[in-house]
């Protein structure tokens, strides 16, 4: 690091250059702007991670626990990390949140909820999503500017998005589901079943079904509470002093 004298005494002090600690200035000033900038999906992703880490461990117990009754040897966790019962286990709850959230975007295109700042405006403002000016500005995403099929597919790439992660979640539970249903006959001296034969069980369907009706009526609660409730400074909360009918941003 470039540095200079702060006297011109011999054995003075030495203090960094004004350029390397502008330098060292920015840096920090932009690692904090992108903290701030990022820190609700930071903070997300914190808890998912330390959330997914605690089911590895305590389903890595619960199975070996299983196994030892049964007299079977213990899987090491690396193994347990890629067997049909954390699998399911995982995808079947990811399965019914991309649901969730796929239908609940679809569902504000066209469903209105009076009062809460979930649902769009009871009527729609004048020129909202018209086109002209947007298609012209310079900070349009690229598909917006490139117009066509392009835009068309953007246009409704957040809920395409959304449902290729659904259906992907949902082959993934099956996947590991028949695996765990293979393991679980293979202990107790049953047939193995083919995947699209799992697809057809109460078992599998029982997962999905209890997962999905706890997000839809989780979703259904909060599009109603925040008709009537406040939480000072959310985005996902209407104004505290707003009134109730109040619709929309």
């Amino acid at each position: 690091m470039a540095t200079q004298t702060v006297s011109g005494r011999p054995g003075a002090g030495v203090r960094p250059s004004g350029r390397a600690s502008e330098r060292g200035g920015h840096e920090g000033g932009a690692s904090k702007r992108w903290l701030r900038e990022n820190g609700l999906t930071i903070a997300l992703l914190a808890f998912f991670f330390a959330s997914l880490v605690g089911q590895g461990l305590a389903g890595y117990r619960l199975l070996n626990e299983e196994l030892a009754e049964h007299g079977q040897a213990a899987l090491s966790f690396g193994a347990y990390l890629i067997s049909g019962h954390f699998i399911e286990s995982v995808f079947e709850n990811w399965e019914s949140e991309f649901l969730q959230m796929a239908a609940f975007v679809l569902f504000t295109v066209w469903l209105r909820q009076k009062g809460s700042p979930e649902s769009n405006p009871l009527e729609e403002k004048a020129g909202a999503e018209g086109g002209g000016a947007e298609e012209r500005s310079a900070e349009a995403p690229w598909p917006v500017r490139r117009g066509g099929l392009v835009k068309a597919v953007y246009s409704h790439s957040l809920t395409i998005a959304l449902t290729l992660l659904f259906l992907g979640s949902f082959a993934l539970h099956a996947a590991g589901g028949v695996r765990e249903h293979n393991r679980e006959q293979a202990l107790h001296g049953g047939g193995a079943a083919s995947f699209f034969e799992y697809l057809g069980t109460s078992k599998f369907w029982f997962q999905s079904f209890q997962n999905w009706q706890s997000e839809f009526f989780s979703v259904a609660v909060l599009v109603v509470l925040t008709v009537f409730l406040r939480e000072k400074g959310s985005a996902q909360s209407k104004e505290v002093a707003a009134p109730h009918r109040e619709t929309g941003e």
